[in-house]
């Protein structure tokens, strides 16, 4: 069963915010309100990215991603992205093909690198592949993020030029 990766729709929201909202609620991965509303999440994967994907298998989604410039003005030809992954779809290679996917899309829009701001430094997994993928780990932030039960913990900053 192969997995499709496609433009994100204003009707595939439902399937995002039902990925998104207990990873938001977990308050271990992404440095935002873990009480953000629909509204609010919407905003922030469909409407304000340049672009957002979904990773679906037979109709199903079960991943998505945001690809947007990481800052304005003269800083604009740095791509940022968001991942989440529904939490019985991980392990499936999913994130994996979202990043190559979002690599290729960002060097489409004329993006030159890719910057990741604040990979929680607890979620070893996500950063051994983003390692896999290339980028560096070229910062650190020491006690930036508060994880809800780990306490203070670092931000890695990621970053990889694209060829």
């Amino acid at each position: 069963m192969s997995l499709t990766i496609r433009a994100a729709t204003d009707e595939d929201f439902e399937a995002i915010w039902a990925i998104f909202r207990p990873i938001l609620e977990a308050g271990e991965t992404y440095a935002l309100d873990p009480g953000m509303s629909a509204e609010q999440g919407r905003g922030l994967w469909l409407e304000a990215p340049r672009a957002s994907f979904v990773a679906e298998r037979e109709g199903e989604i079960l991943g998505s991603y945001y690809l947007k410039a990481n800052f304005g003005g003269n800083g604009s030809h740095v791509a940022n992205c968001g991942y989440i992954v529904a939490d019985a779809a991980r392990g499936q290679g999913i994130a994996g093909e979202m990043c190559r996917h979002s690599l290729t899309m960002a060097r489409e829009l004329g993006f030159t690198a890719m910057q990741y701001n604040s990979v929680i430094a607890t979620n070893e997994g996500a950063i051994r592949l983003w390692q896999r993928h290339g980028f560096d780990i070229v910062g650190r932030l020491p006690g930036a993020f508060r994880h809800p039960r780990q306490g203070a913990v670092d931000a890695l900053v990621m970053y990889r030029v694209l060829n």
